[in-house]
């Protein structure tokens, strides 16, 4: 039960000389505690151990309301632990009740109880169910919400080891008591939520995919997050305390004052006015990264600048997605115009009723025409197929294919397209069985083999030749022509890339190779170009066996 002390209320007084004094002491030393205890819980149980005290009381504890609704005991003094554990029940049964309140509230049913005194059905319930121990265990017992700012935070009950009413002047003193327990649970809970506001801020800064600057009104970093150290290449330590000058340094500008230029004309304006800047930032590392800057003010409320934010946004994608769409419309533009402009100009020719055309002239027209209806038939379902890729991936039909037969039956029927090449194919007796997609697979090598003929156009010998590995099986094609460039090696299987050369002199749309690759990376395979000092051009692509 209650831990008993010998000293009666009685006893007290006398010991006191000067009760007032004594109280003023006891209050003296709750508010030193207050300025320099940090621990909420050491604190309460402090203010409670000298309300036990000056009230002459045997035990006492303080319960908090928390957050939530629900309450707890955040300090007890003089209570035996299994006390403490029955007296925990009252606490749920307490938050309990509250809850059927509230939705007694939200359901627009009236209530059974009306608020206390304090404006609080559950604590008065809380300071009854103590009250009630108290008898039980013949005490006597008093209890005092803790009031901060209006709101009640929690209560404070006093228990004592004898009969008698807590008088007047009891209640007032112990009221000080609260008062002082209320500002220490207020101010720590205004603790709490500076601390969490500055987790979140210190989650979000260094959560953010984007550089972030917190400058001065004199333009000094105070607080730079991860992400700004990985673009510009440097530790936040050795960045945090610079000048925004030293460090946002323009190789070239594109768009947008500089941050000095902006305040030279004023700026900010008001709480609202942003800044964009964009450009190519100069880095320590010596490669300069395209970046957009955001600057917002923060300001106070009588318009001092407090801070300014700058945002700072690696925009390489973005000018490589723009420099990619112009290349696109180039590109279509002119891969569609050129059979399109074949085609009506045969179809207007044939049509021509001043004219009587032999036959070997209209079914050399109707050839023509066939070939870039056929060209514009493969445009458009290569970008159908790039269009599939950025959606989601390519699907594959899977299947068991013997890759040698499959590349003999493809050759000849590239043979009858072309009489200055001559097309091998050289392939291992036994060569595996591979599962794949044979359409996607016939798709991969057509263009191989057309890209052959393409580009080695005073023919040759045109190879396609397998070899086996323990795990993988690869295949190659190799023609005799100039072979490809070092400078376009690394990018020829990009989207729309064609080297300069081939730009000029053959025909398409940079898709080929960049479907290929797709294809063969979805079949779980790599494909590479095989340098060729002899000449010539050799690409290999990989399968699992």
């Amino acid at each position: 039960m209650l831990c008993c002390q010998s000293l009666t209320a009685d006893h007290w007084l006398l010991m006191l000389p000067d009760y007032r004094t004594r109280q003023r002491d006891f209050l003296l030393e709750i508010a030193r505690a207050m300025t320099q205890e940090l621990d909420l819980e050491k604190l309460l149980e402090r203010i409670l151990r000298l309300s036990v005290e000056i009230l002459a009381g045997q035990a006492g504890l303080i319960a908090l309301q928390r957050e939530i609704g629900d309450w707890e005991i955040a300090a007890a003094y003089g209570i035996s632990p299994a006390l403490l554990e029955n007296l925990k029940p009252l606490l749920t049964d307490v938050s309990e009740a509250k809850h059927k309140e509230e939705q007694t509230q939200d359901s627009g049913q009236p209530q059974t109880e009306d608020p206390d005194q304090y404006g609080s059905p559950e604590v008065n319930r809380l300071m009854q169910a103590l009250a009630q121990v108290a008898r039980t265990n013949l005490l006597s017992g008093v209890a005092l919400p803790l009031n901060a700012h209006g709101r009640v935070v929690g209560l404070i009950f006093i228990f004592r080891a004898y009969r008698g009413r807590f008088s007047g002047n009891d209640r007032n003193l112990l009221q000080s008591f609260a008062n002082q327990a209320a500002i220490a649970v207020h101010n720590a809970q205004l603790y709490t939520q500076v601390t969490r506001d500055k987790q979140r801020l210190d989650a979000l800064l260094d959560s953010a995919a984007d550089g972030i600057l917190i400058l001065t009104p004199d333009h000094i970093i105070e607080r730079c997050n991860p992400a700004f150290c990985r673009l510009w290449g440097e530790k936040m330590d050795q960045i945090q305390g610079l000048s925004h000058e030293n460090v946002i340094r323009w190789a070239r500008r594109e768009q947008g004052p500089t941050l000095e230029g902006a305040e030279a004309d004023g700026w900010p304006l008001t709480a609202r006015a942003t800044l964009y800047v964009e450009g190519d930032l100069v880095r320590p590392g010596g490669i300069p990264l395209a970046v957009g800057i955001t600057y917002a003010p923060l300001l106070s409320d009588d318009g001092n600048l407090l801070n300014i934010i700058a945002s700072v946004r690696d925009i390489t994608h973005f000018r490589e997605a723009e420099e990619l769409k112009s290349v696109f419309i180039s590109v279509i533009s002119h891969e569609l115009k050129t059979p399109v402009a074949l085609i009506k100009g045969y179809v207007g020719t044939l049509r021509r009723d001043d004219a009587n055309w032999e036959r070997e002239i209209i079914q050399d027209s109707l050839e023509v025409i066939e070939e870039e209806a056929d060209r514009l038939t493969e445009l458009i379902e290569n970008l159908l197929d790039a269009s599939r890729l950025q959606a989601g991936g390519i699907s594959l039909n899977l299947a068991d294919m013997a890759f040698g037969v499959f590349a003999e039956r493809l050759a000849e029927k590239f043979r009858t397209q072309t009489n200055r090449h001559t097309i091998v194919v050289d392939f291992p007796a036994e060569f595996p069985v591979v599962v794949a997609d044979e359409d996607r697979l016939a798709q991969v090598l057509s263009n191989l083999l057309s890209n052959a003929i393409k580009y080695s156009p005073d023919g040759g010998e045109i190879r396609i030749s397998g070899q086996v590995r323990p795990e993988q099986i690869i295949i190659c094609v190799q023609d005799q022509g100039p072979g490809i460039a070092p400078g376009d090696i690394p990018h020829i299987f990009d989207r729309f890339y064609r080297a300069d050369s081939a730009s000029r002199t053959t025909k398409g749309a940079g898709l080929g190779l960049y479907l290929t690759r797709a294809i063969v990376e979805a079949h779980h395979g790599r494909i590479w170009v095989d340098p060729r000092p002899e000449g010539g051009a050799r690409i290999c692509f990989s399968l699992p066996r």
